[in-house]
């Protein structure tokens, strides 16, 4: 493991390298809970954690601040675990390899999860700090955010008194965030059926796409390999043995491998012109883009049936992809939109995960509704719904953040709007008439193995949180 001890501000880096050293991915979040109630116990400080392994550390108000209103400091322990097709670690039960190139603290060979173990490092520095002027902090720790949000889901709100938020979940040191998206997980399973057909199994593998988050780079036209992996299968007549492509229903999938099963070599060689026929077609928004055509040998393979296949095809062709609709009212903004994110085969059935967003609660179900139209009823499993952040009008954190940052840089702070799923929509509905702010350092390619921490702003949001903190009176 790198030492970054060296980096300023020092604490928040060496909190940040602990948390990286304990597998923390979504579903797997006992180790890392277990870290935060020893933190606190270290520290002397009142903890509880729940049996969704969220953890809430209370710490009291400095001196001068009894009267002032507590202040509640929000971050999630889990990370998208994503990895290069070489790399060996495995995310279960190893931590990560950091290095430093630069301004950016990088993880080798996977994603870094800064998203959002930096906002952990920065809150944990804050608590172990006993110079520091500020109100009474409830620091929440949620569990599983990049799955659903199941963590904040099933905290108990009774457990908080603060009616102002700090969520640390933002991507941008330049952005303050005000509002956001809601969203629900939408799953399908395809029913199945099979035949034996005898034929040279053909592996057919695209991959060097650019993927990324399916909130934040939705509306970049970046191609999704799923639905790229349907558009190739209508250029051949090639049975199918399996398709798979994509493993976080947030992450816009960036590689697709397919199973066929090839009865006619000629035909299919044609068919394969047409199809990087297709592919160049996307180049110049996907530059790296690569296919792969692996030959195996002539056997008998359980293929999809015709009907089945015909189903697969639709399924990644004919919903809705990408930016459904565009805000009328905020300019720039994705109003609503959704993801297939997974698509696998398995023994029984043929499953697609869509995550389903939008800032507007009725638009998001509207789109539930519409995708219910392309799949039998027994087919669809809907779950994993959050509410959407509504913007705030007259926001006493929004005011004075905006002051701090102006003093301390010199310019005005780009207020926003995002696409994005924040946890503030669930604590805004968990909390009656909570002011929430949503901030955070510059993050580049989260949920992608390029993922990269910017150090200096690191240091300056630190700094500008300390800031906000004393001024909190």
């Amino acid at each position: 493991m790198l030492k970054l001890n060296g980096l300023k501000p020092e604490r928040v880096f060496c909190y940040f390298e602990e948390i990286c050293a304990i597998p923390h991915g979504s579903e797997h979040m006992e180790p890392i809970a277990a870290y935060c109630m020893a933190f606190a116990e270290k520290n002397g400080l009142k903890a509880v954690r729940d049996k969704a392994n969220n953890v809430i550390i209370y710490k009291d108000a400095a001196p001068g601040y009894e009267s002032a209103e507590p202040i509640l400091l929000q971050g999630h322990l889990d990370m998208v675990c994503q990895k290069t097709e070489d790399c060996r670690i495995d995310f279960l039960k190893e931590g990560l390899d950091l290095y430093v190139e630069g301004d950016f603290v990088k993880a080798r060979g996977t994603t870094l999860g800064a998203d959002n173990g930096i906002a952990v490092a920065m809150v944990l520095a804050i608590l172990e700090d006993k110079t520091l002027e500020h109100p009474a902090i409830e620091a929440v720790f949620t569990t599983d955010e990049e799955i659903g949000m199941i963590g904040a889901g099933r905290l108990d709100f009774s457990l908080l008194k603060a009616k102002k938020m700090i969520n640390l979940d933002a991507e941008e040191i330049d952005v303050l965030t005000v509002s956001c998206a809601g969203g629900s997980d939408f799953q399908v399973q395809l029913p199945i059926a099979r035949e034996k057909k005898v034929g040279a199994k053909v592996i057919l593998t695209v991959k060097g796409l650019l993927g990324g988050h399916s909130g934040v780079e939705i509306h970049k036209g970046r191609i999704n390999a799923a639905r790229l992996g349907g558009a190739i299968l209508r250029c051949t007549e090639a049975d199918v043995i399996s398709v798979n492509s994509g493993d976080k229903a947030n992450a816009i999938p960036n590689h697709c491998c397919m199973e066929l099963c090839v009865t006619a070599p000629n035909v299919f060689e044609r068919e394969l012109e047409t199809v990087r026929e297709l592919l160049e077609e996307y180049r110049q928004q996907e530059p790296e883009l690569t296919l792969s055509v692996v030959y195996g040998s002539v056997e008998p393979y359980e293929v999809l049936t015709a009907e089945t296949r015909a189903l697969l095809v639709g399924a990644l062709t004919t919903p809705p992809d990408g930016v459904v609709a565009m805000s009328r009212a905020i300019e720039g903004l994705v109003e609503t939109s959704l993801n297939l994110g997974i698509l696998a085969t398995k023994e029984d059935a043929l499953f697609l995960h869509f995550a389903l967003r939008s800032n507007k609660e009725a638009a998001l179900a509207a789109l539930e509704e519409e995708m219910k139209t392309y799949f039998q009823p027994e087919w669809i499993r809907t779950f994993g719904h959050y509410p959407p952040w509504e913007f705030k009008e007259n926001s006493s954190l929004q005011r004075l953040y905006k002051e701090l940052y102006r003093e301390q840089f010199g310019s005005e702070v780009k207020v926003e709007a995002i696409h994005a799923g924040l946890e503030c929509g669930v604590f805004s509905a968990g909390i009656e008439g909570l002011d929430c702010i949503a901030i955070g350092p510059q993050l580049y390619d989260v949920h992608t193995v390029h993922e990269r921490l910017s150090i200096s702003s690191t240091e300056q949001l630190y700094g500008l949180l300390v800031k906000l903190l004393k001024a909190s009176r």
